[in-house]
């Protein structure tokens, strides 16, 4: 029997923010990288949300920064990181909606654009059964520059959602999608239940034409 799945973004879907604008900030204030390759990515990263870049492109650039670089550090260091500051914002609608799912016996899954090692972390954290994101190259303890098949963004999501259909059984006719932005329209319009969460402008007029559901997850945090 094919499973049904539930599947979430992470950026101001399951958590209060944009993950990768907090990591910016990190690497600012520890001096790793300069103000203008900040103040570049934060473009990069605007644009990403406004769906105006290629995100393959950007990942690819990204995977050849990282060449080199010891995976197990940076997945500590990773690990550390979102223990401090991306744990605490998990918000409380997006925890209660994976609790419902948990109940219904589905599948529940991370489906992000962001890095493995940033998104396995809150995974393991809540309790999901599968982390979908995009996948760093590693030869012999180190990057080799290289992603592993395409960045998890776009139709990319797609890809990456069928290949759990191939692994698990997993029936995305009959399944949910959590998501803020339209980039992920691809996926929205895949699966059989596609959630509006906390989305962006154009989303939220592409939701109202389409029937989907919008919900606010963003509640007024103590």
């Amino acid at each position: 029997m094919a499973l049904v799945g539930a599947f979430f973004d992470v950026d101001r879907t399951l958590v209060a923010c944009n993950t990768g604008r907090l990591f910016l900030r990190d690497l600012r204030r520890r001096g790793e990288i300069s103000f203008l390759r900040a103040l570049r990515a934060m473009g990069w990263m605007l644009k990403y949300h406004l769906s105006l870049i290629d995100l393959d492109a950007v990942a690819a650039k990204l995977a050849e920064q990282m060449r080199g670089w010891s995976e197990r550090e940076f997945a500590e260091r990773c690990k550390r990181w979102v223990e401090d500051e991306i744990l605490p914002l998990l918000l409380p609608s997006a925890l209660r909606q994976i609790e419902h799912h948990r109940q219904e016996g589905h599948l529940l899954a991370i489906l992000s654009s962001s890095p493995m090692y940033v998104t396995r972390p809150i995974a393991e954290t809540l309790g999901l059964d599968e982390v979908l994101s995009t996948q760093f190259e590693v030869a012999d303890g180190a990057f080799t520059g290289r992603l592993i098949g395409p960045a998890c963004f776009g139709k990319g999501k797609v890809h990456w959602a069928e290949d759990l259909v191939s692994r698990r059984s997993v029936d995305l006719d009959s399944s949910f999608f959590y998501t803020d932005s339209y980039s992920d329209l691809p996926m929205l319009e895949r699966v059989g239940h596609g959630v509006v969460v906390n989305p962006d402008p154009r989303l939220k007029r592409t939701a109202k034409r389409r029937g989907w559901p919008v919900q606010n997850w963003q509640e007024v945090q103590a």
